[in-house]
């Protein structure tokens, strides 16, 4: 099967055949559908956060199960599925006391240099990413990393879900638990982002605040919710809210992943309010807040893949796409092929694009 290889770090991915083992119990081999290139893979690419190599990375996608092992009752070849990086055992206490995304089972959840799934075409060992590795004609997974969904939802849009979507629609709806009223404000507007404000417009936000510097992107925005609009490059982004909203929002969602935009997400809360870091902020970085700010209850938190409870919380969204609630068909930008994923990434880091969608050609 084709797939794109990580080599090194600022170097292209590479194109190459490669090889999947049978699987194995508890593991499905998927035919990849669609895969999406999201901001996250990039940050491994440019070597923001260690990974062995080679490795082939890609995690939002959706496919179709080719062959299961044994001790798999989940799925059967031909279902339909979407993948998720929150693969989870269902026996830790994290995972028992409801809160899976953060399951701490090794076994299952396998750490980085773990996975012995993939392999070269001279047998040489591949890393897999996140458990799931979507830049390859096939995946090798385990059964707790997958979500069956209905056949008559497109798979393009699906993939969608598997991390941009849940990650920014949870954040909104699951970690900072925006209620109808709520102010809610959200930094970066791509992929993530865009899901954010679609959740917290779902969850009944009074006001949904868009900031980005892309004026494309910000009028996309107010078609899934956002109801004001800052340009950061117009002033002080803490300044312009602080003077909309008459003293700072009740929820800020950062999506960018940068120190700056860390400490403003704080900085831009009302008195109680809660900033939600979503975006991912390079390995080894620290942000700096004042102190005193605490004193009026301000919070600040993290947010992991949208504290998700994926098998619950993707055939919901699903439900949303299908009655119009839930837009993903704003999102996708560009349908590419393997063989163009380096394009399609310098797009993203261009800002012209929400998100490519690689399709593998199987539907």
């Amino acid at each position: 099967m084709k797939a794109a290889v990580l080599y090194e770090a600022n170097q292209p991915l590479v194109i190459e055949n490669i090889n999947a083992r049978k699987p194995g119990p508890r593991e499905v081999l998927l035919n990849t559908a669609y895969a999406g290139l999201c901001h996250s893979d990039l940050h491994f690419m440019e070597g923001l956060y260690p990974h062995p190599m080679p490795v082939v990375l890609g995690h939002e996608s959706a496919g179709i199960v080719e062959q299961v092992g044994s001790e798999v009752s989940y799925v059967k070849p031909g279902d339909h599925v979407i993948t998720c990086l929150s693969v989870f055992c269902g026996t830790c206490e994290q995972c028992t006391s409801g809160r899976p995304v953060i399951c701490t089972n090794t076994d299952v959840k396998l750490p980085p240099g773990k996975a012995e799934r993939l392999s070269s075409s001279d047998n040489k060992h591949l890393h897999t990413f996140v458990n799931l590795s979507s830049f390859a004609e096939q995946m090798l997974v385990h059964e707790n990393a997958i979500v069956k969904i209905q056949e008559d939802m497109p798979l393009d849009r699906a993939a969608l879900i598997g991390c941009g979507v849940i990650t920014g629609f949870g954040a909104a709806v699951n970690t900072a638990g925006v209620r109808f009223g709520d102010t809610v404000a959200v930094i970066g507007c791509g992929g993530v982002g865009m899901a954010a404000i679609n959740g917290a417009h779902v969850a009944g936000a009074s006001r949904v605040i868009a900031i980005d510097t892309n004026p494309v992107k910000l009028q996309l925005a107010t078609k899934i919710g956002a109801t004001d609009l800052i340009n950061p490059n117009d002033g002080d982004p803490v300044e312009q809210i602080k003077e909309m909203t008459k003293g700072g929002v009740t929820h800020a969602i950062e999506c960018l992943g940068l120190k700056k935009t860390a400490e403003q997400s704080f900085e831009m809360l009302a008195v109680g309010g809660t900033a939600t870091i979503v975006g991912m902020v390079p390995f080894g970085e620290k942000i700096e807040l004042h102190g005193f700010d605490f004193l009026r209850e301000r919070k600040i938190q993290g947010s992991s893949m949208g504290s998700n409870r994926f098998r619950t919380d993707m055939p919901r969204l699903i439900e949303l796409y299908l009655q119009g609630r839930l837009h993903l068909d704003d999102w996708i930008s560009d349908t590419i092929k393997l063989e163009e994923i380096n394009d399609g990434f310098k797009a993203m880091k261009e800002g012209r694009s929400i998100r490519s969608l690689i399709d593998f050609g199987i539907t």
